[in-house]
């Protein structure tokens, strides 16, 4: 009877983090299966800069694959990938509080605060940052419940 209860509690834990995975699949900015569009989420906040990934230096972390321009910086998003992670999936996070939609974003267009990486849309002559920046704790906000949403 008690290896049948380890059993059951192991494909219980099986099955929730397979769940989790999958939820946060759907709702994570993905192109071609990677986040932040291979760009290397470390390097945002090392050098301040968004420098393109390599597929030799990726990781998979809770169902998302990202990619690292060193084996540096993928050894540390490893030790502490939640600090690294996007905010808000990776989508533009001017609309995900302005109107909670998930819009595609410009990687090069982000913004570090408080230590959380923020995402912006940046084409045809709209770059979001800047309407982020104007009314940017009322938005973050917004865009912090308007996410919460989408996971319940």
């Amino acid at each position: 009877m008690k290896s049948k209860t380890i059993f059951l509690t192991a494909l219980l834990g099986a099955l929730i983090v397979w769940g989790q995975e999958t939820l946060r699949k759907t709702h994570f900015n993905l192109e071609n299966g990677l986040a932040v569009q291979g760009y290397d989420v470390v390097a945002y906040f090392k050098v301040s800069k968004a420098l393109k990934g390599n597929k030799e230096f990726s990781l998979v972390y809770n169902g998302i694959r990202y990619q690292f321009t060193s084996a540096e910086n993928k050894e540390i998003f490893r030790k502490a990938p939640t600090n690294y992670e996007p905010e808000f999936g990776g989508w533009c996070a001017y609309a995900m509080g302005s109107s909670g939609e998930k819009v595609e974003v410009d990687p090069e267009t982000f913004k570090i605060v408080n230590g959380k990486l923020y995402l912006f849309y940046n084409q045809y002559f709209n770059n979001t940052l800047k309407d982020w920046n104007k009314n940017e704790a009322a938005l973050k906000t917004k865009a912090e419940q308007h996410w919460s949403q989408l996971f319940k």
